[in-house]
């Protein structure tokens, strides 16, 4: 995923409302920008955290920057919207780059089954082959060398999870794709310390069928791309 204007640089001085950060840019004027994750955001949102910020395309908009990447004390990158994930897997899902899933050539985003209450994030089909229902989770709670997910309790979460494994039980392929967004994490756990309710719901979905992927992003100040998959320890 390529970000569509250069990026911004600056130093966070506070998040807050979850909605809004407060940057200091390089040149020295304050902004607020808009935060579009809506998690905990443990570990990347700390005062004085180097961040990267996108323009506005519309000067109409309210807020004419978008946080896009924060940098911790340790150099890590973290990807901080949410928004990106799909978007990120979209472009490794028409690159090729989803080994599990590279056979299939049609991808379909915002799928919603018929009689379904919620939309999946991309329907993959090829012929031959049975149609793959695929949810993308943005994952960016760290510790450690250790990527958690989730960082605040998610009954949504949970609920997919359910949902997946309903379509599992009828004949989809039913994946849920962790979209690692953080530098520093070299394998992944089901943060059950933080929802165990969605750590039974997951381990639930896993013995109905539903796969369970991890990838890692390199983040780069032009672009984020998938490059890497990561174990996931259950």
């Amino acid at each position: 995923m390529d970000f569509a204007l250069p990026l911004i640089s600056g130093t966070l001085i506070k998040r807050y409302k979850r909605f809004f950060a407060d940057v200091k840019l390089d040149s020295g004027e304050v902004v607020t920008a808009h935060c579009a994750n809506t998690g905990a955001m443990t570990g990347c949102a700390e005062p004085g955290f180097k961040v990267w910020l996108s323009p506005a395309n519309n000067p109409k908009r309210k807020l004419q920057y978008t946080w896009e990447i924060a940098i911790n004390d340790d150099g890590a990158k973290i990807g901080v919207n949410t928004n990106n994930a799909n978007k990120i897997v979209a472009h490794a899902l028409h690159s090729k780059h989803i080994a599990e899933v590279s056979e299939y050539d049609h991808i379909r985003p915002e799928f919603k089954p018929q009689g379904a209450d919620s939309r999946f994030d991309f329907l993959l089909q090829s012929e031959g082959i049975p149609d793959c229902l695929l949810e993308v989770k943005s994952l960016t709670l760290c510790e450690g060398s250790t990527g958690f997910f989730p960082d605040a309790v998610t009954t949504r979460g949970a609920k997919h999870c359910a949902e997946l494994a309903n379509y599992a039980q009828q004949g989809y392929r039913a994946i849920l794709l962790f979209c690692v967004q953080h530098t520093a994490v070299e394998q992944v756990k089901v943060a059950a310390h933080v929802d165990a309710k969605y750590a039974e719901a997951l381990c639930q979905a896993r013995q109905q069928g539903v796969e369970v992927l991890a990838y890692k992003c390199a983040i780069e100040e032009e672009k984020t791309l998938i490059n890497q998959k990561l174990d996931i320890v259950f």
